[in-house]
């Protein structure tokens, strides 16, 4: 092996053997150029032949290029732990540090640790819950979230993170589809409970209530101001055990950890249902750790390890917000501010005012409602260091607004819930094209097919494909719709993208939202774009409905963000922006629009059966 800083290039040439005197020097150049990055770490030596190896993959994937020289390429040999494992060196009696802070009460890693650890003795010795048993949360983001998932993963219980604003019906789907043993809910969705647990297999409800985390006294008060504002334990005749008693029954006694597998399921993650009947990502333990590790790998070196100050407006039972917004700075021993309700936005802002946050991570219309509150204006935060988003599309116009505001440029990603799960984002230093969601993560392979499958060539569009260690195992107890996105470990995302010739990727839409007019291809998401940048337009949705001429034609939801708004005037705009058939027959203006539990536009809901003549 060689120094990297001292590279003797007459000794690669006698490895390379005789060649040409000028193609030498110039595939010398190329062999140790293209493998100073593919190191990992920059202390690493310079291996000729290592580089010969390292060629056809730089050659393969474009992308690595732009990868600064401190971000592994390989994470197999980190990545294969369990969280219990990998959490252990932040998650021990010793570290005082604070991890997360809620309404202004705070928890230390060292508290996190016990209060799970006495969980956890409850639930094996009380419920009698083990290793492969599913144990829903249906929490949004208060302290006791973090505690009944690190509870769980200790015992090898599989979490199943439920959003608590679903109706009985999604619930009951959830709970019946998992064959849930036990449920940790939030004292105020106990009503929608009720009707259902009996067609579960849900045999353990154990109730909080939102002070159950902080001292006497301010629970008492929290409990107060709840009743004051009538939001009480709503009438119900469940069972419950209430969460506090099982903290103090699980003081008694020890857990007794099982053996667990990097392959055992973690977390059963169900999908938004955006294709059909939600269905469960079986995600694993290694798949989270690697999904950790390679966003980390991308990060760490530009933040404070320890230091951070995370904004968690994300709720925790999504997958962006559990393993990223949560899960990945828990453990660089950051803190979490737990955002309960994020919306009315007011609320966000206050966590602004009090904390000196320093990573913000949301998706489009999160940061474009912080954009236009008043109050985040004035305070332009100072210490933001770090701004993500993901879970849907950025539109520059929102991208452009927040660095005028933090003087901070907000950084995009992708990833979808079957892939833990980030697959892309931007490089944190120079610059990137407008609209690119950036280049893979480490570890991580892509290919973009047609429709017969094959490869197609950078800049064309196609269904984007994925292969890496966070790649879900498959759908929970549905072989037949595994089969059909997950091929030799390459996840179909049902994604349209392309590659340009840089290895920069953009997502052009959904594959199922795509609008055909005429026979034309349309993706909502390009004439989105446009519309967002007209000035008194705040938000905007896009959808194909039917026409009985152009079999489709677009349609757009608009909220005005200037009641002197006119459809004339927007339409006037997308034609001066947009090719004819691409240019909205119709403009709806509405003053909210649906949305997932993430803040993502769902699109389906505005779809209209009516026909369109003109």
């Amino acid at each position: 092996m060689i120094p990297i800083q001292s590279v003797d290039f007459n000794q690669i040439r006698k490895i390379m053997g005789p060649l040409e005197k000028r193609l030498d020097i110039l595939i010398i150049m190329v062999f140790w150029l293209a493998s100073r990055p593919l190191y990992d770490s920059p202390n690493q030596s310079f291996d000729p032949l290592k580089s010969l190896w390292y060629l056809p993959r730089m050659m393969e994937k474009p992308w690595l290029k732009h990868y600064p020289a401190e971000v592994l390429h390989d994470l197999s040999h980190f990545s294969k732990m369990t969280i219990p494992a990998f959490f252990s060196s932040c998650l021990n009696p010793n570290n005082s540090k604070t991890a997360l802070s809620c309404m202004g009460h705070e928890v230390t890693y060292a508290e996190l640790d016990r209060l799970s650890n006495q969980l956890a003795s409850y639930l094996q010795n009380e419920v009698g819950l083990k290793k492969g048993d599913r144990l829903a949360l249906v929490l949004p983001n208060i302290i006791q979230f973090p505690v009944v998932f690190f509870a769980a993963q200790k015992l090898g219980v599989v979490c199943v993170a439920t959003n608590p604003q679903y109706t009985s019906r999604e619930m009951l789907h959830q709970f019946k589809d998992s064959g849930a043993k036990a449920i940790v809910i939030l004292n105020l969705f106990l009503d929608k409970l009720e009707p259902i647990i009996n067609q579960t297999e849900v045999k353990t409800v154990i109730s909080t209530e939102l002070g159950d985390s902080f001292p006497w006294a301010k629970s008492k008060l929290v409990s107060w101001i709840m009743s004051y504002q009538g939001q009480n334990t709503p009438p119900h005749s469940i069972s419950t055990v209430k969460y506090k008693h099982c903290l103090k029954l699980g003081k008694t006694k020890h857990y007794i950890a099982p053996h667990i597998d990097p392959k055992d399921m973690a977390l059963l993650q169900y999908t938004g249902g955006t294709t059909g009947i939600s269905k469960g990502a079986i995600l694993t333990h290694n798949n989270l750790v690697s999904n950790i590790l390679q966003v980390r790998s991308w990060i760490d070196s530009h933040l404070e390890e320890g230091k951070e100050v995370v904004l968690t407006a994300l709720p925790m039972f999504h997958i962006f917000g559990l393993t990223i917004n949560s899960l990945m700075f828990l453990s660089r021993n950051d803190k979490l501010i737990l955002i309960p309700k994020p919306i009315p936005i007011e609320n966000t802002v206050k966590a602004f005012e009090k904390e000196n946050v320093s990573i913000v991570l949301g998706v489009n219309t999160l940061f474009n409602a912080l954009n236009n509150n008043k109050r985040f204006k004035q305070l332009s935060p100072s210490s933001i260091k770090f701004a993500l988003a993901g879970g849907m599309a950025l539109q520059e116009s929102v991208a452009r607004a927040w660095f005028e505001i933090t003087k901070n440029r907000l950084m995009q990603g992708f990833g979808l819930t079957e892939a833990s799960p980030v697959t892309h984002v931007v490089p944190l230093k120079g610059n990137w094209p407008s609209g690119s969601i950036g280049v893979p993560m480490p570890g991580t392979s892509v290919r973009i097919i047609d429709e017969q499958e094959e490869d197609v060539t950078p800049g064309e569009s196609g269904e984007l494909c994925i292969y890496g260690p966070q790649i879900m195992a498959g759908y929970w107890k549905r072989p037949d719709e595994t089969q059909q996105v997950l091929s030799n470990g390459w996840l179909k995302t049902g994604d349209i993208a392309r590659m340009d010739d840089d290895g920069f990727f953009y997502i052009v839409d959904r594959k199922k939202d795509m609008i055909l007019v005429s026979g034309f291809n349309v993706f909502p998401s390009e004439i989105e774009e446009i519309i967002a940048k007209h000035p008194k337009v705040l938000e905007v949705a896009v959808v194909g409905v039917p026409h009985k001429t152009a079999g489709e034609a677009v349609k757009a939801f608009v909220i005005p963000k200037d009641p002197s708004l006119t459809e004339r005037e927007l339409k006037s705009f997308c034609k001066e922006n947009l090719i004819s058939y691409k240019v909205p027959r119709s403009f709806e203006f509405r003053t909210t629009l649906p949305k997932t539990n993430v803040g993502k536009i769902l699109r389906r809901e505005l779809k209209q059966p009516n026909p369109l003549n003109a």
